[in-house]
């Protein structure tokens, strides 16, 4: 699909005024922040991202709308200043043509990109459940390898996978802890979800699922 038939899409969602808008599913979070920033100018904020699509392999990101006086005004800017955005004219903080961030949005595109690495990242390294899963595959690796296989080569392939795994885990554990600190250093709030996953939101912001997510 292509950048304008993306952006175009999202656009159809804001023009309803829906609470909730669903951004096309991205293959990275670098694309993804880029039409989230695109969905901020128009009186929306980040809510949450996780994967979806074949073996999870894009980014779906959700924004919530702002009802704060300034969210309408921002919005109001936008329209006027890209009346033909998504139908081939510009849009705003974004190269014509591509999902680029101009040189005044790349700050703002960074952030969005953290919002959105960190949430999807919580999928896999801060869920205990995939966890032993995942070893727990180790295990019958080690299992089903030993029905043609002598017994060290089997524990050390199941071994070596296991280490693989543990590796891959603690990369990603620093890779996110990293990504917090530059949350924290932005301003965020660290707060937990319902599940008890950590999560970062603007100062008055509430945890989505609210259709108002600044509500008190």
């Amino acid at each position: 699909m292509s950048v304008e038939r993306h952006i175009a899409g999202m656009l159809g969602q804001i023009a309803r005024q829906q609470d909730i808008v669903e951004i096309a599913p991205q293959g990275t979070a670098p694309k993804a922040a880029a039409l989230a920033h695109v969905a901020e100018q128009y009186g929306y904020t980040y809510g949450m991202a996780y994967r979806t699509g074949f073996k999870n392999s894009l980014i779906q990101v959700r924004m919530y709308r702002d009802p704060q006086p300034a969210a309408r005004v921002r919005e109001a800017a936008t329209i006027t200043a890209h009346p033909q955005a998504g139908n081939g004219g510009t849009a705003p903080g974004l190269a014509h043509g591509s999902l680029k961030p101009l040189p005044e949005a790349v700050g703002a595109v960074a952030v969005l990109k953290d919002l959105i690495t960190f949430d999807v990242m919580g999928l896999y390294v801060a869920d205990r459940k995939r966890k032993a899963l995942t070893y727990l595959a180790c295990a019958a690796l080690t299992v089903l390898l030993l029905i043609d296989k002598s017994p060290v080569e089997a524990v050390a392939s199941g071994g070596a996978a296991a280490l693989l795994v543990t590796v891959a885990f603690t990369v990603g554990a620093m890779r996110r802890r990293k990504i917090a600190q530059r949350l924290t250093d932005a301003g965020f709030l660290a707060v937990r979800d319902a599940q008890g996953a950590q999560r970062f939101l603007r100062p008055g912001q509430q945890l989505p699922g609210h259709t108002n997510p600044f509500a008190a």
